[in-house]
């Protein structure tokens, strides 16, 4: 499996405050777990520094007032200015009734410090801040040496990850209970930093999960080259493209990959066997491989619609499908950037994780919706969320390796959901490994090292 930690929108993750507030665990009760686990993420991240704690109105600002009296406990100097007085019953309780220093109002005479916390809002935001609010908001965060966000950095819709306002960059963002779909998704992933995820004590359920790393089937001792899964790509009119998916397929684990091309292609390893003619409907097949390379030829993909093998659609695939209908019944993974996304699909409404949904449900194919916070996408509702990836995974020709991981790891035996969600972790693990000044035949050889 490759679900990891939990996403879940702002009303999600209060449904999941709620029923643990209806089992018994008081608001009070999880504010003080939330504050503590906030204090002591911020002292392992930026050490005993003078704190600055910025706190809101609600019950974001509570615990703020909950993790200064934390550090203020561990000895560190602490001051709290405060946007207004708090609003919930949960923060006038840790304001008035637990924090025995006193509060300043934020404004332009408020002093820096070397460590920022920022818990004025967190989820739920809908609007932007008030331009004198996001003024002292960057204005601190820019003196600062260090910078945590409470939940969220403030001025994100933590459903949409969109920036409601300017956001400053934070070294390290403290979430509770799970992750939120602002952490994975752009702008707001960049204006994160690390993200780690605090337990206060809630059940944290649902269908969108972080991609963690694979696990993948073992070999059996006994099996040959069709056990581990044969890929088959059909080579276009670019063959350094396919060349680069079958390079990857191959070092992804694929018992045999083959390709079908007109001429030969130079670059690839000696064990991917060419063929000229396109055996789709071999019943060994393990996946299919079209798309990386193959120009304005048709009569490609429909060719390989007429398989009933699974098959990866990337590339020139994508734009030549016209309608997603004809993925239905496909058994199909698709690989899109947002261009190939939205000449497919239209523009759809919602988040990036939101039209991924709606493109699977509509497809009925799962859909890997590329970019710097890709997304995979089930019919079933399942969605993983891309951990952060290097940023120089943007060059040519690391689309390809993707599709070629995809195809391997379908091929060896994974349901489409999870043989691409593997895939992208894989993806992005090996550009780690590939380091920044890689181009795509690097991070094709640094697959092996991935796995």
């Amino acid at each position: 499996m490759t679900a990891g930690r939990p996403i879940l929108t702002a009303s999600a993750i209060a449904a999941a405050e709620q029923q643990a507030i209806d089992a018994g665990t008081a608001v009070e009760q999880l504010m003080e777990r939330a504050g503590a686990a906030l204090a002591e993420a911020a002292l392992r991240f930026a050490g005993p520094r003078p704190t600055l704690v910025l706190a809101g109105p609600g019950n974001n600002g509570g615990d703020g007032y909950v993790a200064a009296r934390h550090l203020a406990a561990r000895g560190v100097p602490v001051r709290i200015a405060a946007l207004a007085e708090p609003r919930t019953e949960a923060a006038k309780a840790a304001r008035h009734s637990h924090w025995q220093g006193r509060v300043e109002q934020l404004g332009s005479s408020t002093e820096p410090a070397p460590l920022l916390i920022d818990a004025l809002f967190g989820t739920g935001l809908k609007r932007g801040l008030e331009d004198s609010v996001t003024e002292q908001l960057s204005r601190l965060c820019g003196a600062a040496v260090a910078s945590v966000a409470c939940d969220v950095p403030s001025g994100i819709d933590s459903d949409s990850g969109a920036e409601l306002s300017a956001v400053p960059d934070f070294g390290l963002t403290v979430t509770f209970g799970a992750l939120k779909p602002a952490h994975r998704l752009m702008p707001a992933m960049r204006r994160c930093g690390r993200v780690v995820l605090a337990d206060i004590g809630i059940a944290a359920a649902g269908d969108w999960h972080e991609i963690a790393p694979p696990q993948l089937p073992a070999l059996d001792p006994l099996g040959h080259k069709y056990d581990r899964g044969l890929v088959h790509a059909l080579a276009g009119t670019m063959p350094g493209a396919i060349a680069l998916a079958v390079t990857a397929a191959a070092r992804s684990g694929a018992g045999y990959v083959r390709v079908s091309t007109s001429r030969p292609i130079e670059g690839i390893p000696s064990a991917v066997v060419q063929l000229e003619t396109a055996e789709v409907n071999d019943p060994r097949i393990g996946c299919l491989l079209v798309g990386p390379g193959m120009g304005d030829i048709p009569q490609l993909l429909t060719l390989v619609l007429t398989s009933k093998a699974p098959k990866v659609i990337d590339a020139d695939g994508i734009t030549l499908l016209g309608d997603p209908e004809r993925l239905r019944g496909q058994d199909a993974i698709i690989t899109p950037h947002s261009g190939e996304f939205e000449r497919l699909f239209g523009k759809l409404e919602g988040s990036k994780a939101d039209q991924a949904a709606e493109a699977a449900r509509r497809s009925g194919a799962v859909v890997v919706y590329k970019g710097p916070d890709t997304v995979v996408a089930s019919p079933d509702g399942r969605l993983g969320f891309a951990p952060p990836a290097p940023a120089w995974l943007a060059t040519a020709g690391t689309g390809d390796v993707l599709a070629g991981i995809i195809a391997a790891m379908r091929a060896r035996g994974l349901d489409a959901f999870e043989g691409a969600s593997a895939a992208v972790w894989i993806h992005g693990r090996s550009a780690q490994i590939a380091g920044p000044e890689m181009i795509a035949d690097d991070l094709a050889a640094a697959i092996p090292a991935a796995l």
